[in-house]
């Protein structure tokens, strides 16, 4: 920490000064080097303190512990990552908050250029939309970001505040069904909102089920039928 703290100060005093400052590593003696060949510039400290005030996370390591390509060629891809996560659905929920404090509106299991991981979308106590990506072997954070994509949705938002069962909790009362891949809170079904489940069994079979957002009960998402299907824009 005391080693942050210095290259920092360097940092913002080559701000003022409007120059640049060789980084300095102090260890815990009070010893220090010079970093060769890593200047840093006061444009990069002003950047990184704006990123910092944004909810911008910065790690040292990106890459997820669980090296994984996505690649479904076999439709296995689903089976193959709930099988290598470590980390659960709630768990994963726990950690994007403990980043971002506010309440978890979606997570997804999926496997990227990262490696495996979850990503979920928060919406955070400062009323902005965040995407947290967490390394799905322990939950690390391999990034942190606002959304400035999301579509406010004030539907989404005032569901989000009502519901008496938040993302974690549908998740576990889903977990019976199999290794859950996918929460999202749908408030699209039939104007009334729910949380939408992905599980996964060990043989393979995936099931779609809803959560009551404020009985937690728990159902199996209805199908649709062949005649619905045929009377899309029949009258048209």
């Amino acid at each position: 920490m005391k080693r942050h703290l210095i290259i920092a100060t360097a940092a913002a005093a080559a701000l003022v000064a409007g120059g640049t400052v060789t980084a300095v590593a102090v260890s815990a003696d009070g010893s220090g080097s010079a970093r060769s060949g890593a200047p840093v510039s006061a444009r990069s400290a002003a950047h990184d303190t704006a990123a910092a005030d944004s909810g911008t996370a910065h790690v040292q390591d990106g890459r997820s512990s669980i090296r994984m390509q996505d690649d479904d060629a076999n439709g296995q891809e689903d089976r193959r990552e709930a099988r290598a996560a470590k980390v659960s659905a709630p768990d994963a929920a726990a950690a994007a908050l403990k980043a971002v404090p506010g309440t978890v509106s979606g997570l997804d299991l999926d496997a990227d250029r990262a490696g495996l991981v979850w990503e979920a979308d928060v919406l955070g106590k400062d009323g902005k939309w965040h995407e947290v990506t967490l390394d799905a072997g322990n939950a690390r954070v391999l990034n942190q970001h606002v959304d400035t994509d999301e579509d406010d949705d004030a539907k989404e938002r005032a569901a989000l505040r009502n519901a008496r069962t938040d993302a974690a909790s549908a998740a576990r009362t889903a977990a019976s069904h199999g290794t859950v891949t996918s929460v999202d809170l749908d408030d699209d079904d039939r104007g009334k909102a729910a949380w939408e489940v992905e599980t996964i069994t060990k043989d393979g079979k995936e099931h779609k089920l809803l959560v009551d957002p404020q009985t937690a009960k728990l159902s199996a998402v209805p199908a649709q039928s062949d005649d619905d299907n045929d009377n899309d824009g029949a009258d048209d």
